[in-house]
């Protein structure tokens, strides 16, 4: 049996209001670790806008959404919170009061005092492409994820999608596999123009090939792929032969199984206080977009002011005997301690 990671707070969701959560927890010396299904830190602004510009967080005029995960990051370093990238939580049971122990998909345990859901509009679920027939080789030879790239060694891949995530992975692939195919409907992409003219290079060079059209039918048995019918918009199809599929479609947000932690939900969303964004379940608190409460803006500075009062709740459950004296980084030696800038 695996033996349970020990926490003072698991925070649901690495987006800016989870990183900011753990500045606030911090402060008041409570430990975090963090879990989210995406592969990186930063949640919709890592993976969806990276340089969209944002224009309404407290004295920044401007910043993208890679560099307020940075910052965040640079701000919560004091603190060493421990990531688990890739990784789904499946199952929250209550075993205190409060206390929680708490399941990810790849079976990883944790206990912990404490639950933050920070997951935005829930889990992202990667678009799944109109291909038919494809869920017969889903997690067997067909993957909509990277999480371990030696999984790829000496396979022939055949990547599809023209954005970042299909170019990246095109390019950080290509030296491990046997032959790597890079599929798009058409001979322009949305991907950074850097990765796109490395990838041209690398089809100039004769190390991988770029091919125009779309996917229409797998061929294969027993769940793994032995070709991909490909239609173009001109000419006849044609056959590629691979032995592995991955679709980069982008994501769509859902739910997913937050519905099954036995909180309180309305609709899609998640009902809090408004005193400490606390769900209906002692001890689990949920900020940012995935909370409703009267008079809710889906703003991240909102998330902000969420994440700072919770954590003054959050510490009455983790020290139940202790006093919380309300300090100001301003002018506390010893919060300024706890940043390194005493």
């Amino acid at each position: 049996m695996t033996e349970p990671i020990k926490t003072d707070v698991v925070v649901v969701g690495a987006g800016p209001c989870g990183l900011f959560a753990v500045f606030e927890l911090g402060l008041l010396d409570m430990k975090t670790h963090l879990v989210d299904i995406l592969d990186k830190v930063g949640g919709q602004c890592a993976e969806l806008y990276p340089e969209k510009p944002i224009y309404d967080i407290p004295a920044v005029p401007y910043i993208t959404g890679a560099g307020l995960t940075d910052a965040l990051l640079a701000q919560i370093k004091p603190f060493a919170p421990t990531f688990h990238l890739g990784e789904m939580i499946e199952s929250i049971e209550k075993i205190g009061e409060p206390l929680f122990r708490v399941r990810t998909d790849q079976g990883k345990l944790f206990e912990a005092r404490i639950i933050v859901i920070a997951a935005g509009g829930g889990s992202f679920q990667p678009k799944r492409p109109p291909v038919p027939g494809i869920e017969a080789f889903e997690g067997t030879s067909v993957f909509y994820a990277v999480r371990k790239m030696d999984a790829f060694r000496d396979k022939r891949l055949l990547i599809v999608g023209g954005g970042d995530s299909a170019l990246d992975w095109t390019l950080n692939l290509h030296p491990i596999a046997q032959r790597v195919t890079l599929l798009h409907r058409r001979d322009q992409f949305r991907a950074a123009p850097d990765s796109v003219n490395k990838m041209r290079a690398l089809v100039a060079d004769g190390k991988m090939d770029l091919k125009l059209g779309q996917v229409t039918k797998l061929e294969g048995e027993g769940g793994k792929v032995a070709a991909a019918h490909v239609k173009p918009d001109k000419g006849e199809p044609y056959l590629i032969e691979c032995d592995t599929v991955l679709p980069f479609f982008g994501l769509t947000m859902k739910l997913g199984p937050v519905a099954d932690w036995g909180v309180k939900l309305d609709g899609e969303l998640i009902p809090v206080d408004t005193a400490a964004f606390e769900t209906n379940v002692p001890g689990i608190f949920a900020i940012g977009d995935i909370n409703t409460y009267p008079g809710k803006l889906k703003l991240i500075l909102c998330g902000f002011h969420e994440a700072a009062l919770m954590a003054q709740k959050a510490y009455h459950y983790v020290y139940p005997d202790k006093r919380l004296v309300f300090q100001y980084t301003t002018s506390s030696t010893s919060l300024q301690k706890k940043l390194g800038v005493a």
